[in-house]
């Protein structure tokens, strides 16, 4: 696939975005002498989330997309930075990298339809 085959397809061109922005977190994770540790045990706890589909589809969309979109950890990323709160930021940091890892796979944000019917799911499809 050419350079501009890729520029005319906005789903791939978030993965790549998301695949910059998770390697960036990473960085400034290290750059912060973030523990190991603690990013491998906080990576996957936004994905808690998905239990609320127990609840229903919508029930479940809305709680998924609340801990998957960029704000939250990005205003947290700035109240660290701001209070000088390490913590803050470095939790900040392993929130976005989660965030950016799934989209740079290609798991977005969910309408109520269900679990798969994403917004990648739809950028995708209107691509065809």
């Amino acid at each position: 696939m050419g350079v501009t085959a890729i520029l005319l397809r906005p789903a791939v061109l978030i993965r790549i975005e998301a695949a910059a922005g998770f390697g960036l977190a990473v960085l400034l994770y290290a750059w912060y002498h973030g523990s190991a540790l603690l990013f491998l045990i906080l990576f996957l706890v936004p994905d808690v989330s998905m239990l609320a589909y127990f609840a229903g589809s919508r029930y479940g969309a809305v709680c998924y997309n609340a801990v998957h979109t960029l704000a939250l950890p990005v205003v947290l990323g700035a109240y660290g930075l701001l209070a000088d709160a390490r913590l803050a930021v470095l939790l900040s940091l392993i929130w976005f990298a989660h965030i950016t890892a799934d989209r740079a796979l290609g798991f977005g944000l969910k309408y109520a339809g269900g679990f798969k019917d994403t917004h990648l799911q739809r950028l995708s499809d209107a691509g065809r």
